[in-house]
């Protein structure tokens, strides 16, 4: 008797807890696909001989190897530079101090437009063939601003006129060591080579050109830049005292 109320009990507290309403299947939480791991070795080269979690982000892999290079493929970029046994030196060098001191030189945009397109168009050896027309073209300018902003730059014997349309690059400024010239149909690839102490020893033997160009120096620049400096700092003060005079008679009266 006491097993049949016992089922009973059972019975009627499991029917309480049993709703006459449709149930909905609850869809099981979305879980992420595993993926391993990134090897934890200290040496990153053996990192890479490893399997290592799918790449979804190359900048994620380079901050953590900084001294690889990554690269989707081996196809060369415009804008890398390449150098190898084979050809070497195919890239110019450039004076940082040249350019620091043309940059607080100049005071206008021209000038310092014009040398860059300069700097741009070398050869190997340093020579530019470019004429004015080509260069106002390019810098979208009158051909009159080209020639007086070109005037300017010679003057300082940062490039000089080798003959029409064809200018060179004082070497310890600017120079193109090298080129690779790609080949075509016609004519075969060509790796071309001028080393500069061979230009600026050729630069010094021609005295018809001028001192500043046979001995550059940037020391009138730097003289001419501390004097503009000075100058201004003098307006300044001027400036200054005069509204300071300005205020103190305003308050006298």
């Amino acid at each position: 008797m006491a097993d049949i109320l016992l089922r009973s009990k059972i019975s009627e507290v499991e029917s309480s807890l049993v709703t006459p309403e449709p149930q909905r299947r609850r869809p099981a939480p979305k879980r992420a696909p595993r993926r391993p791991e990134l090897p934890l070795v200290d040496d990153e080269i053996q990192a890479w001989s490893k399997p290592v979690q799918p790449v979804e982000d190359l900048d994620s892999v380079a901050r953590r190897y900084p001294r690889r290079k990554l690269s989707l493929s081996s196809e060369r970029k415009p804008m890398e530079f390449y150098d190898t046994p084979e050809r070497p030196k195919a890239f110019s060098m450039d004076s940082l101090e040249f350019f620091f001191l043309i940059a607080q030189y100049f005071r206008e945009a021209l000038p310092l437009r014009l040398i860059l397109l300069m700097i741009a168009c070398q050869k190997a050896g340093g020579q530019i063939r470019l004429t004015q027309e080509e260069m106002a073209t390019v810098l979208d300018v009158h051909r009159g601003k080209i020639n007086e902003a070109l005037q300017e730059i010679m003057s300082h014997g940062i490039v000089f006129k080798v003959r029409r349309g064809v200018y060179q690059f004082n070497p310890p400024y600017s120079y193109r060591v090298a080129e690779f010239i790609p080949g075509t149909e016609l004519i075969e690839a060509e790796y071309v080579q001028v080393d500069q102490d061979k230009t600026i020893a050729k630069i010094r033997r021609d005295e018809s050109l001028p001192d500043l160009v046979r001995f550059p120096s940037l020391e009138h620049m730097r003289e001419a830049i501390e004097k503009l400096r000075k100058k201004r700092a003098e307006e300044r003060a001027a400036r200054r005292l005069a509204r300071a005079q300005r205020q103190e008679k305003g308050s006298v009266q």
